[in-house]
This record gives C-alpha cells, sequence and structure tokens, in this order.
C-alpha cells in the first residue's frame, strides 16, 4: 500500500486544472479538527458559568478573547505569507490550539480560560489564511467548490463539538478536555504532509508567471464593493455569533430544557450550517457567487423574524433553515472577493477569515451585555431584522462588468 506522502508527491505534479481532491480533503479534515476544538469553547459556556459563576458578559468576553485575537492576526498573517510562503505554518497554528486546550482544561480560575481561548484564536489565525490559499491553489479552477469542501470541515467540526461536550465534557468534567488534544495531534501530522505538498507544488510553479494583480474594475468600485462583502460577512457573523453563544441559554430559558438537550439542538444547527456551505460552493460555481449571496442573506429574513415567537419545534425548524441558508454565503462571499483582488490570496483570506471572528467575538461580548440588560430573548429579536442588509448586495458588481473592465 502506498504512503500518503508518496501519493501527494505524486499529486503535485499534475496540472493546475486539475484539481486535487486528496489535498482539498486532506485541508478539509484538518479544518474539521481545528474547528471541533474551537467549538469546544463556546460548547462549554453552560459547564464553565456554573463552575465559575460567570455573568453572560463573561461568557461574551470568552468569544471576544478568542475570535478577536483571531481576526486582529489572520490579514497580518496573511499578508505575510502573500511574500513569504510558510508551508509547514498549518502545523505551528495546530500546536497553538493544542496548548490553548490544555489551558482551558486546567484552568483554575477565569483569567487562564482566557488565555487559553486566546491560544485557540492564534491556531486559528495562523491555519485558516494559508489553509484557504491551499484550497484554492489545488482547486484546478473549481474555486467554489473547493472552498465548500474546505469549509465544510470546518461547519462539521464546529457542529460535532456541542455533541462531544454534551457526551464527554459535561458528564466527565471539565478535565475531559484534555483529551481532545489527541485530536490536536492528529492534526498537527495531516497538516504537516498538507504543508510538504505545498512546498513541492511551489516549487513546481517556481518557473512560471506570477498571477496577476491588475484589478478588475476601478479601484474605488473594488473597494466599495469589499466593503459591502465585508457588511454581508458582518450580517452573518453577529447573528451566527447570537445562535453559538447564546442559543443554549434561548433554549434553556425559554423552554425549559437540560444543557444536554440545549446542545443537541445545537449542533443541529450547526449541522444544518455545514450542508449550506457543502451547497453555497457548487451552486456558485454553476450559477454565479452573486446568485448565492442574494438568496443566502436576504433568504433566511422571513425565518429570523419569525424565531423568537414559536414553540420549540418550530424554533428548532426555523434554526436549521437559518443555519443552512446563511452559511451557504461564505464560500461565494470569499470566492467573490478573491477574484476582486487578484494576487493577494493570503490578504483577503486573511481579512474575511479574521473579520469573520471579529465580528463574532465583539458581537458576542455587546450582545452578552445586552442579554443582561434586557434578556436573552430580546437578543433574538433584534438580531431578526439583520438580514435587512442583504439589500447592500444590489452594489456589487455582476461578473460581465469585471470581464468587461479587463
Amino acid at each position: 500500500m502506498r504512503k500518503t506522502e508518496d501519493i501527494l508527491t505524486d499529486i503535485s505534479d499534475r496540472k493546475p486544472s486539475s484539481p486535487v481532491y486528496l489535498v482539498i480533503f486532506a485541508i478539509s479534515l484538518g479544518h474539521f479538527l481545528n474547528d471541533i476544538m474551537q467549538s469546544l469553547v463556546a460548547a462549554i459556556y453552560p459547564l464553565l458559568r456554573d463552575e465559575f459563576a460567570l455573568s453572560f458578559w463573561q461568557i461574551g468576553l470568552l468569544t471576544f478573547s478568542f475570535q478577536v485575537t483571531a481576526s486582529l492576526l489572520q490579514p497580518l498573517v496573511g499578508s505575510y505569507t502573500d511574500k513569504h510562503p510558510l508551508p509547514q505554518s498549518l502545523s505551528f497554528g495546530m500546536l497553538a490550539t493544542l496548548c490553548g486546550l490544555v489551558l482551558l482544561a486546567f484552568a483554575p480560575g477565569y483569567p487562564v480560560l482566557v488565555a487559553g481561548a486566546m491560544l485557540i484564536g492564534i491556531g486559528s489565525a495562523v491555519f485558516h489564511p494559508e489553509a484557504s490559499r491551499v484550497a484554492r491553489l489545488a482547486s484546478g479552477g473549481r474555486y467554489g467548490t473547493a472552498q465548500s469542501i474546505f469549509q465544510v470541515g470546518g461547519n462539521a467540526g464546529s457542529s460535532v463539538g456541542p455533541l462531544l461536550a454534551a457526551f464527554i465534557v459535561v458528564p466527565l468534567g471539565r478535565g475531559s478536555i484534555g483529551w481532545f488534544s489527541l485530536a490536536a495531534l492528529l492534526g498537527m501530522i495531516v497538516l504537516w504532509q498538507v504543508g510538504a505538498w505545498y512546498g513541492r507544488f511551489r516549487k513546481a510553479m517556481a518557473g512560471r508567471a506570477a498571477p496577476s494583480r491588475v484589478l478588475p474594475l476601478p479601484r474605488r468600485r473594488v473597494v466599495t464593493a469589499l466593503l459591502v462583502l465585508a457588511l454581508l460577512v458582518f450580517t452573518k457573523n453577529i447573528y451566527t455569533a447570537s445562535i453559538t453563544s447564546y442559543y443554549t441559554f434561548f433554549l434553556i430559558e425559554r423552554f425549559e430544557l437540560t444543557t444536554q438537550q440545549s446542545q443537541i439542538y445545537l449542533f443541529g444547527f450547526l449541522l444544518a450550517s455545514a450542508v449550506g456551505v457543502v451547497l453555497g460552493g457548487p451552486i456558485g460555481d454553476r450559477y454565479g457567487a452573486l446568485t448565492v449571496i442574494w438568496i443566502s442573506i436576504l433568504g433566511v429574513l422571513p425565518f429570523t423574524l419569525l424565531m423568537p415567537y414559536v414553540d420549540l419545534f418550530w424554533t428548532v425548524v426555523l434554526s436549521l433553515l437559518i443555519g443552512a441558508i446563511f452559511a451557504s454565503a461564505f464560500p461565494a462571499i470569499l470566492v467573490f472577493a478573491q477574484e476582486l483582488v487578484p494576487g493577494r490570496l493570503g490578504m483577503i483570506n486573511g481579512v474575511f477569515f479574521g473579520f469573520a471572528f471579529g465580528m463574532g467575538g465583539i458581537a458576542a461580548a455587546a450582545l452578552g451585555v445586552l442579554a443582561d440588560l434586557r434578556g436573552i430573548v430580546f437578543v433574538y429579536q433584534v438580531c431578526a431584522f439583520l438580514p435587512l442588509l442583504g439589500l447592500l448586495t444590489i452594489l456589487l458588481p455582476r461578473r460581465r462588468d469585471m470581464m468587461g473592465w479587463l
């Protein structure tokens, strides 16, 4: 049986017009493992609240610490690796996540919990820009599909995290989080192999012309389009932060569920998000990223408006629809942004992944304060109107406009 390294060596010599699915799935597996560990942070919030007597604003600060650390570093990492590629940085990012897990498992107090969350944020900052770059390089031109496969690993990992918390961490205690360091170790091994392929790919492409950096539209219009895309990510991630950080508390307070029951429903939302990511990329490749963006942002508005007022059954159904439709947007938004600013993959990946994390973190902290002041149900009543910002999609250029300018 051939070794994985030998297979990766062979496929590094293929023409870029042929998708290298083994590499794409390997990077997706790394994303899966990375995001399992990230999702544990939010999934164990009820446990941490009881053990450390935390308020909602302290819970929001944990999310803020993790996500803002990632958001500040990701654009810097992406810009640096555009000029100085670091193929093995993926493994070192996973090492930071491993260290963060250990701190979460054995933290004696709240400050150490914050430090553990920040280390996991650093791991994300190193992982996402380069991993997304590898997915695009291995895509063979099917950029949306490759981004979907890459991102669905993260969504699947995020959805599994609450289940693992419900059936492992809650019964066995916070110290059991340390066992997930084995998953981080596996991730380091997989990503080391991906980094080796990436290094060989760079050598194989060394004699070819550098990617064009000519903008497809006038600079002012490119900047406007990027700002619109950023606002759409802002919309998506504020609402997603309200679910990932506080949905369990919403279900517990409104429907008197147990912690385990609420985490199972959170798993359902995150799994639906993974399905949405799977569909978003291929649909974007076929019908255009702009079509997916229109449907995914505005399409959830009726469901977000209804969710705070219905019974448990319809709350769950609506949350599943919201998760699937909203999540389909991000692969399309990322591919659209990459085409607006060609030749700067690391910077664009870092900015948009970082912006996603940052907005989620700031939103989690702000929504925690709002929940303390007005109650958790009020949070969802306010967030329900966020998808109206999807109307800004009308300001985005069409593909024929971009091709016509060139």
